[in-house]
Order: C-alpha cells, then structure tokens, then sequence
C-alpha cells in the first residue's frame, strides 16, 4: 500500500518492524511502491544536498518519531527540522479516480490556462515599457503605494525568487528592504503624516499661520524673507525664511498682487502700401577689442525692406540724416509724404534732423510720445540681425560689420520669405512682383503631396503583399 495511507497505523507497524530488527524491509513490503527511492540526491554545483520525498516528511511530521528517517540514512538534525517544519504544499493527482483520458483532459485545460496567463502577462509587460513606468531612479513619496508594492512582492515569493521579482520590477534589494524596515515604522512616505519620525518640524497650526500671513492683503508690501522676520517679532511662527521660500513653493501660495496691468494691442501698426510709414532706428554692436560700432537703419512698414543703413564708428546725428536722405531716394514714387516712427533718442531728435523734417519731405512721429506704439518692427530686425547672423561671426573691426551687415541685408530683401507675406520676400512686397507667389506655392504644395501619396502607394515593405500580386 501507499505510504500515505500510514497514518493510522504507521507507528504501531514500525514500532514492531523496530523491534525485529527489519526496519528497511517491513518499510519495503508495507510501501510496494518503489518506482523512485525515498532519498533522491539533488546534483547541484556547490554543497552536496539532499532532496527527501514529501511523503516521508509527513509521516516523519505526524507520528513524531524521527527513526523513521534516520534508519533509511536521514540525518538527525534533518529528521528533527522536519517536526518544526510548516508542511510543503504539494500538488499531487489521485491515480485511483482519474484514468488517462481525464488526466489528458486536465493537462489540456491547464496549458490553455497557462497560455492565456503568459498572454496577459506579456501585454502588461508591454503596456509597461511602452509607458515609460519604471521604479529605477525615480521616487514613489506614497506609503500606500509602497505598502502594495510589498503585498504583491510576499504574495509572489511562494512561486517566483526574490531576485527574479526585484530584477523585473527594477527595484533595487537594498530599496526593497529599506521599505521592508519601514513598513511598521510609519515611515513610508517620504513626508510621514506621523509626527514621532521628525519631532522638529513644523506643525499643522505654524504652516496655517505661515499661509495666512503669506497671502494676507495686510502684508502684500512686505518681502518674504522680511515676514518670516516679523512673525518671529509679533510671536506667531519661528521659522527661517528658507522654511517659508520652500513652503510657498510648495503649497503654491501666491503673494497677493492687485496691480491690473493696462491692456496690450495685439497687432502694431499696418500699412496698405509702400513708403506709408517708415521706421528708423540705430544699434549698438560691440566688437572683441571693446570698441563699438553704431548701425543706422530704415525698413519699410509695409513691405519690411530694408531702405538704407549705414555702419558708423560714432553716433554722430548726420548718420540718421544720411540713411533717411538714402531711403528717400531709393524709394518708389508715392502719392503721400513718408510717416517716419522713431524713438526719442538722441540720434534721432537732433537739429540736423528737425531741419530735414521741416523741409516736408518727412513726417516724423515719436513713439510713446506721439504715439501710444514701439518702434517694435526694426527692433524685431535688429535681434534676427545679431542672433541669427553677426553673433555666428568674430565680429574684429567696422569694416567685418559693414561687410556682414551689406551680405544679410542682401539676404534679407531678396532671397529670404517672410512670414507674414505667405512665401513673398520684401522685394517681392515692396515693388510688387510677387503677387502669384502664394498661389503658385499653394499648387505645388497640392501636388506634392499627390506626388508623396503616389509614391507610397506603389511602395511595399517585405510583409506587405506585392503590387503585382495584388494586381
């Protein structure tokens, strides 16, 4: 009979196979089943270990006597830890009710079920890495979640090595068991709601006053830094004013500011054609030996051209006079006198200048003076100038500045689209010669496109079927 079935009658048979000397051999006639031996050796490549029968363990378990064991060659202290020993949970299958086709049948219903695990295993596996979770290098502050991390981890043990779990949850071991030591501390969270993990903190009625005196309208005049001070002077809260910085920023607090700012246009000044208003400015470049060099210019409000500019080594008055003498000889006929928008500055509102306005070939307007607007559109040019062109170059003496300045005016005017004119160039703008541009763009575009679908269509990769076999 089987050696399960030695419960009842284990210890009085071996207590009389004991004593006639035979123990070895009323075991081997009581069990009749010898297809693998009770002790069977684990090859391993370190300590020599042996594997015992789960059977064994259990008789050894429930009659309390260790000879059992030790008269087949088990250790004593082996025969002893299996008394102590919680019981190994073993899945076995009853030969006596299950014929073959029902064990087949089973075994095809649990690799279905293993299957459909894997399955789902591997989808969560890839919603994970597809996501961008990972534990590696980044905090995880709630407790609660620390907590299940920690459940999961206990509960998968019993079937997956500690190492493998770590490994695929990139979870470090020494991370692992800083949280294990934690778990009864009500340390998890890394701001403990426990008030014995940090005595020396603030407590929930400072932090109160720390906001009421940091968005009261009282205090609005008085600096932050300044306020921890004077809380500490009126008796409310000792706190240094770093405490109170890292609770503003943290807590989102807002120091409360009434200033209502007036309303900014949205859109400058437009013009309808060329030469309506003109724009005139002069900047400031500084070279590597510390000297300076001034830029004068004049663009166009319509058409963004630039008119003139001249490259000077002083900011002398007669360089505004020039380029605006330039631009107006260059410029195009119009019906009306140039509107010029300038700043208050000194280059700008000088006699020489006054005198060139009052002879009515020029109107001049100031900006924020005579005019609630910038002079925005040339300062917007100056910071493409110097950003996007000069500052790329070693700017050494006037005359690289003059011949840089004279290659992206150039640029400027002629070769390059502006934005606001749907692929025109201020040249294009200014005389009037681009006006089937956007058009001719927008047809091009069209076609590409016809063109880029085309091509992909008639396109296949090595999993997709053929052209012509589809054909």
């Amino acid at each position: 009979m089987d050696i399960l079935h030695l419960q009842d009658e284990g210890s009085s048979v071996w207590r009389t196979a004991h004593v006639s000397g035979r123990p070895a051999n009323v075991f081997k006639n009581l069990s009749r089943v010898r297809a693998r031996s009770m002790i069977i050796p684990m090859t391993t490549t370190g300590r020599h270990q042996r594997r015992y029968d789960h059977r064994l363990q259990d008789l050894v378990r429930r009659t309390g006597d260790v000879t059992i064991a030790t008269d087949l060659g088990v250790p004593r202290s082996t025969a002893r830890g299996w008394l102590v020993k919680a019981p190994n949970v073993v899945v076995g299958l009853d030969m006596t009710n299950l014929n073959e086709s029902k064990l087949q049948q089973e075994v095809l219903v649990l690799r279905r079920r293993v299957k459909k695990l894997r399955a789902l295993l591997r989808l969560a596996v890839a919603l994970l890495r597809t996501s961008g979770f990972t534990l590696n290098h980044e905090r995880l502050p709630d407790g609660c979640a620390k907590i299940r991390i920690l459940r999961a981890v206990d509960r998968a043990r019993a079937f997956v090595p500690l190492r493998a779990l770590l490994r695929f949850l990139g979870l470090s071991p020494t991370r692992f068991h800083a949280w294990r030591r934690l778990q009864h501390a009500c340390a998890l969270d890394d701001q403990s709601s426990c008030p014995h993990t940090s005595p020396h903190r603030l407590t929930p009625a400072e932090i109160l006053a720390i906001k009421d005196m940091v968005t009261a309208v009282e205090y609005r005049h008085v600096p932050t830094g300044t306020l921890a001070v004077l809380a500490q002077r009126l008796g409310k809260v000792w706190a240094s004013p770093s405490i109170w910085y890292r609770l503003a920023r943290t807590y989102g607090w807002r120091r409360p500011r009434l200033r209502v700012h007036p309303a900014k246009p949205k859109v400058g000044l437009r013009t309808t054609r060329a030469n309506e208003m003109w724009h005139i400015d002069t900047t400031v470049i500084r070279l590597l030996d510390g000297t300076r060099a001034y830029l004068h210019a004049v663009i166009d409000n319509f058409s963004r051209r630039i008119l003139a500019w001249r490259v000077a080594e002083t900011c002398a008055p007669g360089n505004s006079v020039a380029v605006l003498v330039e631009a107006g000889r260059a410029a195009t006929p119009s019906e009306t006198t140039p509107m010029v928008l300038a700043d208050a500055g000194v280059e700008n509102v000088n006699a020489q200048v006054d005198e060139l306005i009052t002879t009515g070939v020029l109107r001049r307007v100031l900006a924020f003076t005579e005019l609630k607007f910038s002079n925005s559109m040339i300062e917007a040019w100056w910071r493409s100038l110097k950003h996007q062109w000069l500052y790329l170059h070693s700017l050494d003496s006037v005359a690289t500045v003059r011949r840089l300045v004279e290659f992206y005016v150039q640029e400027h005017n002629q070769v390059l689209p502006h934005s606001a004119f749907r692929g025109q160039t201020p040249d294009e703008m200014y005389f009037g010669t681009g006006d089937t541009v956007p058009a001719d763009l927008t047809a091009h575009a069209a076609a590409a496109r016809r063109a880029r679908a085309e091509a992909n269509r008639s396109g296949a990769c090595r999993t997709c079927p053929s052209t012509e076999a589809a054909a």
